[in-house]
């Protein structure tokens, strides 16, 4: 799925920084990388998605995360979205309605 949504950025012409495979490994990359959008997982191995969210935000409170979640997750998204997330897109993804949050996200 990192590598779908990878992909779709970049068509885009939005530079990807970097990639986490979990929240712990997330937020160090935040801290080192500082970048302008943080897409994120829900579900993720050691700290989830919803912590690192937390956790990012706590770090930098104007932090742009967009959370993806598969169909089914409404409460983990509302979860998120509280937490501090700015948007969320639902797997599978589809590439405009990805591109259509990124550009909410960094408006």
């Amino acid at each position: 799925m990192r590598s779908l949504l990878r992909d779709i950025l970049a068509q885009a012409g939005l530079e990807v920084v970097g990639e986490a495979q979990s929240g712990v490994e997330a937020l160090d990359k935040f801290r080192a990388l500082k970048p302008d959008l943080v897409t994120m997982d829900i579900l993720m191995p050691g700290m989830g998605g919803i912590d690192a969210v937390r956790e990012i935000v706590k770090l930098a409170p104007d932090a742009r995360v967009l959370v993806c979640s598969a169909v089914g997750q409404q409460a983990l998204v509302l979860e998120a979205i509280q937490a501090g997330a700015k948007d969320f897109v639902v797997k599978p993804f589809q590439p405009s309605r990805v591109l259509e949050a990124v550009q909410r996200a960094l408006a």
